[in-house]
């Protein structure tokens, strides 16, 4: 019988958790697959972007609502960096309700829009309200449903080109996990400085890497998840840090809030934040592999380990690292853009564990409906100037 995560398929389907375990084990492969796609459309995503591009003043906006936007907040150091434009991760959230705020009507726009599913209506709105208001827009779609309404907004409108990510990423679980992983891939891939070449080689190591460390890691999740904690907390910089708000997301989904979670970057954390480490509590933190931005997160391993304060205190390194419960994944050579993947990939594994070891379904942790896959109940008003 096959098994997703150390459980065979009838046991997670009894336990409503089939489509996350599956969602989170077939994502190497969906990768792989990416990289296809990638290929084989850059004709066409090159010519609707490198037109674009080709302008210095242009603003580059991410937008998403929950984990999509958690994309955008991870992505958009590494899309900073390789292009030096004015990059914003702006929740749609954000945009939707104060438009005016975040929006610069008279400056040539690109909105990368990041959406499972294309049809939640913060996304429709936000893509309207960016028509509506900036003289010279430009949008991106990177979604996984070829039927949604950002896709077919798409097919209509010369201003905007949607590229859909692998047939299986849509995720049918009620939290994110293939969706989010393809759509930050393919913003790296799309944006980053390497080569084809590169970029492919760089999906199949990373592939590689996660789907043995997706078996190797099993029983080690499992312990963590048997521990009687009711926090979570997330810390990494510059994307990492985009990376720990979606992982902290996602203990929080899948344990219904009875995992209480938190995340920070490396450095902010001692600003107030740090007050939510006790006996109770679960620090990850997710190592960088810059040489320079590693000393901060290492200072604040070490200051963490010197307190003694918190019940479990583990980290994620791309490259060696002395410590008690750090995780090494041998990949020195690893840009963090790519160290995205391996370490949101163990935190799903956490969260869809604990979620187990709390007697909830993770395919739908909240069977009442006041929480749901696609957002519901959102009155989108119309604007006016």
């Amino acid at each position: 019988m096959t098994t997703f995560l150390g459980y065979n398929s009838q046991w997670l389907t009894e336990h409503n958790g089939i489509h996350t375990a599956k969602e989170i084990s077939h994502q190497p492969a969906l990768w792989h697959n990416l990289a296809q796609i990638l290929d084989s459309q850059a004709i066409h995503w090159q010519a609707f972007l490198q037109p674009l591009l080709a302008d210095p003043k242009l603003r580059i906006i991410l937008i998403g609502a929950g984990t999509s936007a958690f994309v955008g907040d991870a992505v958009a150091p590494f899309i900073q960096t390789n292009n030096r434009f004015n990059v914003a991760s702006i929740p749609t959230t954000d945009l939707v309700s104060n438009p005016a705020e975040y929006l610069d009507p008279s400056r040539k726009t690109l909105v990368v829009s990041f959406a499972r599913s294309g049809n939640s209506p913060e996304s429709v709105a936000a893509v309207e309200l960016v028509d509506q208001l900036v003289e010279n827009s430009y949008h991106l779609f990177l979604t996984c449903n070829p039927d949604g309404k950002l896709s077919r907004h798409a097919n209509s409108h010369d201003n905007a080109f949607c590229l859909h990510m692998p047939d299986g990423s849509n995720d049918q679980s009620f939290a994110m996990t293939s969706s989010f992983s393809c759509m930050l891939m393919s913003a790296i891939s799309i944006f980053g400085s390497e080569s084809p070449e590169q970029r492919n080689a760089n999906i199949a190591k990373v592939a590689t890497l996660c789907e043995g460390k997706i078996s190797e890691w099993q029983d080690t999740v499992k312990t963590l998840a048997a521990q009687p904690y009711q926090r979570l907390i997330t810390l990494g910089s510059g994307g990492l840090a985009g990376v720990a708000r979606e992982a902290s997301l996602k203990s929080l989904e899948l344990s219904a809030g009875k995992v209480m979670t938190a995340f920070d970057s490396s450095l902010g954390f001692r600003h107030g934040p740090k007050f939510t480490i006790n006996e109770q509590a679960v620090v990850i933190q997710y190592l960088s592999n810059n040489p320079y931005t590693r000393q901060y997160d290492l200072d604040l391993y070490n200051e963490i380990q010197n307190d003694n304060q918190v019940g479990i205190h583990i980290a994620l390194s791309g490259s060696r690292c002395d410590g008690e419960h750090v995780f090494e994944l041998g990949q020195p050579e690893l840009s963090d853009s790519w160290l995205c993947f391996p370490y949101i990939v163990f935190s799903q594994m956490l969260a869809f564990e604990k979620s187990l070891q709390l007697g909830l379904g993770p395919d739908n942790p909240c069977p009442t409906g006041e929480v749901n896959r696609v957002v519901q109940g959102v009155n989108i008003h119309p604007y006016s100037l």
